[in-house]
């Protein structure tokens, strides 16, 4: 492999591997990475695997990111993606929380972004190695926003109130697949979590 300023050279490559530049290359595994990370828990997660989907070199994971837990830190991280509930105001928070769960299948691809890395605090929360850093996660993408948008002085208990309703619901309707029951969608299923926001986030 040679380097020629800041683009990434691969010579002799394998079948697949894209030539690009540092910033690209580095970008396409973080995607890769969230993608890998979406699907299974961290454990289960291979660098293989990520490399394969974003069709560049294994060796390039220490290059850019130094390992795989850095990486993981990183896809949570995600300065590109921001919070959750950035643009949010304090009054739209209980519908930005149920359309986290419910609006799946009608969200852009900057929302799909962040119900990915729900989905990864989900699946890898209970990871020996990950748990610290989906711990920080949560605070910095969903507790700490939501809690300074409520501004009040137990807003950090309400946050953690919305939070349990919000990876308790996930769990069923993403992880356990509830989408595909009919009972489970509509109408009703939005106004009941709308007053289950609304309890975890407002009630006196």
């Amino acid at each position: 492999m040679k380097k020629d300023g800041d683009a990434t050279i691969m010579s002799a490559a394998p079948a697949g591997v894209r030539t690009r530049n540092a910033a690209v290359t580095r970008r396409a595994i973080l995607v890769a990475a969230r993608r890998q990370f979406a699907l299974e828990s961290y454990d289960n997660v291979g660098l293989r695997e990520i490399t394969r989907d974003a069709g560049v070199d294994p060796a390039l994971i220490s290059r850019y990111f130094g390992g795989k837990e850095d990486l993981f830190r990183e896809v949570l991280k995600d300065d590109n993606s921001g919070t959750l509930f950035d643009g949010v105001a304090a009054d739209d928070l209980v519908a930005r929380l149920v359309s986290l769960i419910l609006d799946t299948d009608s969200q852009p691809e900057s929302a799909d972004v962040h119900l990915d890395r729900l989905l990864i605090v989900l699946r890898s929360a209970t990871s020996p190695k990950a748990s610290a850093i989906v711990y920080e996660a949560i605070d910095e993408i969903i507790l700490s926003p939501i809690a300074s948008r409520l501004g009040t002085p137990d807003a950090r208990i309400r946050a953690i109130l919305a939070l349990t309703v919000l990876m308790g619901s996930g769990i069923v309707h993403n992880v356990m697949c509830a989408n595909s029951i009919p009972s489970m969608r509509g109408a009703s299923l939005r106004s009941r979590l709308t007053t289950l926001f609304e309890t975890a986030l407002y009630a006196a």
